[in-house]
């Protein structure tokens, strides 16, 4: 089984987890996951299997989206409704004032997680070092929010948003930083995916419904085709000549069909005819290989 499953993970379930269910499931000892979703949020979690794991650095999960609840009042150390309160305050901000100061939250901003994050120190990551009872100092980081859209008033001093954001972007922090924004302590009360790169919650499936597929035999013909997250790369197409060159997985010519096509540095989806073979670079006159994988293996 070679492709990706786009799982709509639950909530209250690690990312690793689903990734062990994916492995018991399918018997494939190669699963991995595309981004790691926060235990307590739900969402998409896209899990590659087989040589599908090849691909893990070409894919692009630069554009997320997440629906979010930032609830004011009270603030914690984890930036999340699973914390120890570590602040409260009752100035609560108006509507308008969090639709205001939200639009300060959005392009390249700075963002300093908080201990209960993934970034790694000294090769641990920092939850960790949290959960001992240690503390260290959380590098800032400059992290692009495409856009923040208001969605409306929610419970007990909430409010609803859509984020759409880059790679390594904290949406615990942004809620926090609204907080300190509005002048009112806040915390992320709700938290989920909707999209990570190409994968989207419309195509999600769940566990159960896996499982499900899997008892009837089917799970291997709703496997996403390993090109699937790829089409923003520039495309290759050779003819059954080149068949021997390909499967010994030897530079390809750079013919002056391709030429003007290619870039040099480029990593390019590779098809003999409509088999996908892998992914390529160009270097002057040829493509190298960077990723291969055989069509009749997908």
């Amino acid at each position: 089984m070679n492709g990706f499953l786009n799982i709509l993970k639950p909530p209250g379930m690690t990312s690793a987890a689903v990734v062990a269910r994916v492995r018991r499931l399918t018997g494939e000892k190669r699963v991995g996951h595309a981004g790691t979703l926060d235990p307590e949020a739900a969402g998409v979690l896209p899990i590659m299997i087989g040589k599908a794991a090849r691909l893990f650095d070409f894919l692009v999960d630069k554009e997320k989206e997440y629906v979010a609840e930032a609830a004011f009042g009270v603030s914690t150390d984890t930036q999340d409704a699973t914390g120890r309160v570590t602040e409260r305050g009752d100035s609560y901000p108006s509507y308008d004032t969090v639709v205001r100061m939200l639009k300060r939250l959005e392009g390249d901003i700075v963002q300093r997680p908080g201990m209960f994050s993934a970034i790694k120190k000294d090769g641990k990551p920092m939850y960790e070092l949290a959960r001992k009872g240690e503390t260290a100092e959380v590098p800032e980081r400059v992290v692009h929010v495409e856009s923040i859209v208001p969605r409306g008033e929610m419970r007990d001093h909430g409010v609803l948003m859509t984020v759409r954001c880059g790679r390594g972007t904290y949406i615990r922090s942004i809620c926090d930083d609204l907080g300190r924004l509005c002048g009112c302590p806040a915390h992320m009360r709700f938290l989920l995916r909707t999209q990570s790169g190409a994968f989207t919650i419309d195509t999600a499936m769940t566990i159960g419904e896996a499982e499900t597929l899997q008892q009837r035999g089917e799970l291997a013909a709703h496997l996403l085709p390993p090109d699937m997250p790829l089409g923003h790369m520039p495309k290759a197409v050779f003819s059954e000549n080149a068949r021997r060159l390909i499967t010994a997985g030897a530079k390809l010519p750079v013919g002056a069909d391709l030429a003007g096509k290619l870039p040099d540095g480029v990593n390019t989806r590779v098809y003999l005819d409509d088999e996908f073979w892998g992914i390529a670079v160009r270097d002057g006159d040829h493509l190298i290989w960077r990723a291969q994988i055989a069509p009749e293996e997908t």
